[in-house]
């Protein structure tokens, strides 16, 4: 099974989306982006990663297909809570061209469809490095997401302390900009 956006598909990650998802790995300028420790990966590393996936797991990670290009990116729903049915979002585009083309919104936008109308979940949320100013304006601005907190200092960049971004969004939240926002109706 698919998850279909407007302009993108999210699908499984298959062995041959390794050699680039280990060139983004490896790139600075998107690792800078993201939370987390980042170390150099190697191909083996990301052989590992993928053989330890698991479509039963509560961490699931998907390719962004854009069609007529193929992979440009990995989204994700991890940490999945049944009980209390929220999740965890992340995504990356991994080449500065397909940013800022409505790629990563319709992406944010894919992925809320399946994890609120398919799922059954409540609840995603987010963090955001406070300069990844894009990211912040995509989940908020074009995505009905709303800033919920502040880790103060969280991240270390470059010799700097840098502000955790919570955001978050509800399954009210989605549903009411989906209605004013037609975006599933849109061509």
């Amino acid at each position: 099974m698919n998850i279909r956006g407007r302009y993108v598909t999210l699908r499984g990650i298959e062995p041959e989306d390794l050699p680039l998802l280990q060139q983004w790995a490896n790139e600075p300028l998107i690792q800078k982006q993201l939370g987390g420790w980042h170390f150099p990966t190697s191909m083996s590393d990301q052989r590992a990663w993928l053989a330890g996936m698991s479509c039963s797991s509560s961490d699931q990670r998907f390719a962004v297909d854009l069609e007529g290009v193929g992979l440009v990116g990995t989204a994700n729903l991890v940490s999945i809570d049944w009980k209390n049915r929220t999740a965890f979002h992340g995504m990356l585009l991994g080449n500065r061209r397909h940013q800022q083309r409505g790629i990563g919104r319709d992406t944010i936008m894919a992925v809320m469809r399946y994890a609120f109308d398919e799922l059954g979940l409540a609840h995603l949320d987010s963090d955001i490095i406070e300069y990844n100013t894009a990211s912040i304006k995509a989940y908020v601005e074009r995505c009905g997401w709303e800033i919920q907190g502040r880790k103060r200092g969280w991240h270390f960049r470059a010799g700097k302390r840098w502000d955790k971004i919570i955001v978050g969004v509800s399954a009210g939240q989605y549903r009411e900009l989906v209605d004013s926002s037609r975006y599933w109706d849109e061509p």
